[in-house]
């Protein structure tokens, strides 16, 4: 697995990327700074969870042998209410709920399609991000 470094490119908030030999951009919007010559930071958090589903569906898929054909994975985020959200454990300001809405095409059957689903729960994203995570920041 590369490291990834971020550097400041210079312009506003337009930000370098480098993970190993691949070379992106991150941004934000205009509203709030940014350029919008990249993806945000959260986007590319939704890019990730997207990938590895797909990737973790699609491997689970083939190795069964099943006939998935494509799969699309399209995601979003927002903040809601602590208090409307009834299966969080937090209960007061908010909570971010990311979404997923995942399509599955090819001639699977019910069950194929429901432990497909129960796959994207399991793949090494999301159990990062519902998991116990600690980032331990030094500076160079």
């Amino acid at each position: 697995m590369s490291d990834v470094v971020v550097r400041d490119a210079g312009a506003k908030l337009t930000m370098e990327v480098t993970v190993g030999e691949h070379h992106l951009v991150a941004d934000e919007a205009k509203a709030i700074g940014g350029m919008e010559s990249g993806p945000a930071p959260h986007e590319f958090l939704l890019v990730g969870l997207g990938a590895c589903t797909a990737m973790t569906i699609k491997l689970y898929a083939a190795r069964k042998q099943w006939p998935l054909e494509h799969i699309s994975v399209k995601l979003s985020r927002r903040k809601v209410k602590a208090a409307d959200c009834p299966d969080c454990t937090t209960t007061e300001g908010e909570v971010e709920e990311m979404t997923r809405e995942i399509t599955l095409e090819g001639p699977l059957d019910a069950d194929m399609r429901a432990r497909l689903l129960e796959i994207a729960n399991k793949c090494p994203v999301h159990k990062t991000l519902t998991g116990e995570i600690k980032i331990r920041t030094s500076l160079a």
